[in-house]
């Protein structure tokens, strides 16, 4: 009897890979806006008019906080934090933090004082640059709640001894204390020559860091994740492949740059092409369609409950959207009535923000056989294998187990832990996903393992009964979760947000998913809630420790 092969696969070798350039933050900026200099890299409609960057402004603006960064001492391997919105200034800001040969360190708009205090302490951030207003938080404050001592500092003299390393903060949109406004920070660079940025520049290898980005922090405080600045360029290369995209692309999105799933496929599906950003601080779905005709854009990146919100949107069937060419017909904003396209959105992937973003993908356009309901092929320079949970030994072909990878995207480490205690004996990244390999070389993802529900003596994904219940007529988002039942060992919930208006009952819903369900996987129970009982973050997902607390106290409540 012929044993199994073991479940590893190698992807091509990286020397092969087509269409990658500079492999450093600034090589790649600089070849960009080489290749499409007087063309507009990005545009911003605000209150107080529009603004439009060219590749090549997009360069100067880079070099300009560069200098002023230098001015302020920055070198190599100093940490810059940016905590701003999708606009221009966040551009220049981590561009110009690696011309400097600064490390982007970027933080979310969505934190709460709680969690940009942990930040700011994991990150050890020399200069935080920051969008003064978003939405109904003023980060100034916020930032002087925290360290009172930035209230009576002056500009460039802060000295905290609850963040030792932070001396510069600088605002876009007024400063205050020691939070300098954001032209007076740049200001600060006007006698720092621009050979000296790049000299610079010209220090900095593939190898060295170049960015710091932190995990959602689903499961406990975000962790720091150190990527080199190979392993984000090449995925800055990559997407205009995987999106088969050319230098008509416009793109609009509103998920945070900060969240490296966006920072590769917009900015760099985007301005790899020779495209434009059409950028939105924060969704809003009505000011999303109205910017999409407006700026003619031909891409849009959403998230599935912002596809569902544009949809519900008041002005949805008076806009014209004719120019979007690069959106799936499967999602609702391909099917609105103006929109003609038939372009494969490559929606067989997987990565984690430790190998930034992709590391097994599908491109654009790839036969849905081939696809075969996987997650992708393995991309050059990565080798993949699957592990056995508890002991990590690899297990045979086609076996499921534990997801482990290594490449050239694969993080430096996560910031304060030791490399050994995160990479196992032969430089692999053990993800916690669940998944296979088949003999193909396709990789097939199955959610968390400590999501995966066990119910009745077998294994439930998450991930598959949600990918049911989003085309359930009225839902607007759902998230299924495994709670603890007396005989079932977990109870299968189903958690629902319905679209405003939509009247959705449990047994509907549950009659639904079983016309494509196993009868194990239906959901025994489906709860509703509000958008502001779930909190929803930009991935609409809420975490899930918190889900599985809420649901048990509803369920709790129906008994008493």
């Amino acid at each position: 009897m012929t044993e199994r092969p073991l479940s590893i696969v190698s992807g091509p070798p990286l020397s092969e890979e087509p269409g990658l350039g500079a492999l450093t933050l600034s090589g790649w900026l600089r070849e960009v806006t080489e290749r499409s200099g007087p063309r507009e890299a990005l545009v911003m409609h605000e209150a107080g008019g529009v603004t439009r960057w060219t590749y090549n402004d997009l360069w100067e603006r880079a070099n300009e906080v560069a200098r002023a960064l230098i001015a302020c001492g920055v070198g190599k391997g100093t940490r810059v934090g940016v905590l701003m919105t999708n606009r221009p200034e966040f551009l220049s800001a981590v561009f110009g933090t690696a011309l400097a040969g600064g490390v982007a360190t970027t933080f979310s708009t969505f934190s709460t004082s709680a969690e940009l205090e942990h930040l700011l302490h994991a990150s050890a951030c020399s200069v935080l640059l920051l969008e003064r207003t978003v939405l109904k938080k003023d980060f100034a404050e916020m930032v002087t709640a925290l360290e009172p001592a930035i209230a009576s500092a002056q500009p460039g003299e802060l000295v905290s001894l609850k963040y030792p390393f932070l001396r510069h903060i600088a605002s876009v949109g007024g400063g205050a204390g020691a939070i300098e406004d954001w032209n007076d920070f740049l200001s600060r660079g006007r006698d720092v020559a621009q050979e000296r940025v790049d000299a610079t520049a010209a220090t900095v290898t593939p190898a060295d860091p170049g960015v710091l980005f932190f995990s959602s922090g689903s499961t406990a405080k975000p962790k720091g994740i150190l990527s080199a600045h190979r392993g984000v360029t090449l995925q800055l290369w990559r997407w205009q492949r995987f999106y088969a995209a050319t230098d008509d692309v416009r793109t609009w999105s509103a998920n945070g740059f900060f969240w490296s799933g966006n920072f590769a496929m917009a900015i760099g599906g985007a301005l790899s092409s020779g495209g434009s950003l059409v950028l939105q601080a924060t969704f809003q779905p009505e000011e999303a369609l109205a910017l999409m005709e407006a700026e003619k854009a031909t891409m849009a990146v959403a998230w599935p409950h912002q596809w569902a919100q544009l949809e519900a949107a008041s002005n949805w069937n008076d806009v014209d959207l004719s120019a979007i060419k690069y959106v799936s017909p499967k999602v609702p904003l391909g099917r609105h009535p103006t929109v003609k396209t038939d372009w494969q959105e490559p929606m067989a992937a997987y990565g984690n923000t430790e190998t930034f973003t992709i590391s097994a993908i599908f491109p654009s356009g790839t036969p849905e056989e081939r696809i075969a309901g996987s997650h992708g092929e393995v991309l050059p320079g990565n080798v993949f294998k699957i592990v056995d949970p508890l002991t990590g030994e690899v297990v045979p072909m086609g076996e499921r187990g534990e997801i482990a990878v290594k490449g050239p995207t694969l993080m430096l480490g996560y910031v304060g832990i030791p490399l050994d205690e995160t990479l196992d004996s032969e430089g692999f990244f053990r993800t916690g996903d669940g998944g296979y390999l088949d003999d193909t070389g396709r990789l097939f993802w199955e959610g968390r393992l400590n999501d995966i529900i066990k119910t009745g003596g077998a294994n439930v994904s998450p991930i598959e009964i949600d990918s049911i219940l989003k085309h359930c007529p009225g839902v607007k988002v759902t998230q299924t979760v495994g709670v603890p039942h007396e005989t079932l060992g977990e109870l299968v919930v189903g958690c629902i947000v319905p679209h405003e208006g939509a009247v959705l009952d449990e047994d509907g819903v549950r009659a639904f998913a079983r016309e494509q369900l196993a009868s194990f996987k239906v959901p025994r129970r489906v709860l509703f809630f509000s958008e502001e009982e779930l909190q929803l973050t930009g991935s609409a997902k809420i975490k899930t420790a918190d889900l599985k607390a809420l649901v048990v106290k509803k369920l709790e409540s129906e008994l008493a």
